[in-house]
This record gives structure tokens, C-alpha cells and sequence, in this order.
């Protein structure tokens, strides 16, 4: 049987709110809001970084693999 481990893994960063994360916001006040598929995608890139510190949440999840090929 094939199986696969699945590992939670939970981090938080911190995403410095630059320009490129505002867009207009489209009542037309002529104010902006965050842009947030820019927000999430930036902090995407960040818990790419080495640095970022990731921690174990609860135990693996061991499941049989949806394919069933023998070992190579």
C-alpha cells in the first residue's frame, strides 16, 4: 500500500504595507484600501524566506495515497 504523510506547519510574518499594496477604492472616494490578493501573495513570498520560523502543528495525517503505483 501506498500511503502519504501530511504535516501541518504554521508560521506568521509580519507584511510591511508598501504602495504597491493599495488600490483605489472603487466607490469612487478617491481613497484606497489594501489590495488583498497582493497582501496574501506577499506574505506567500515571505514564508519562502530561510528565515521564516515554522512550527509543527498536531500530529501528521497518514492516509493511503489516492494513486496506488508500485515502488520505483
Amino acid at each position: 500500500m501506498r500511503l502519504q504523510r501530511v504535516t501541518t506547519e504554521t508560521a506568521h510574518v509580519s507584511v510591511p504595507v508598501a504602495e504597491e499594496l493599495w488600490k483605489p477604492n472603487p466607490d469612487g472616494s478617491g481613497t484606497k484600501k489594501i489590495d488583498m490578493d497582493k497582501l496574501m501573495a506577499t506574505a506567500i513570498e515571505l514564508g519562502k524566506l530561510p528565515s521564516t520560523g515554522w512550527e509543527v502543528e498536531g500530529d501528521p495525517v497518514i492516509t493511503p495515497h489516492l494513486l496506488q503505483i508500485p515502488p520505483q
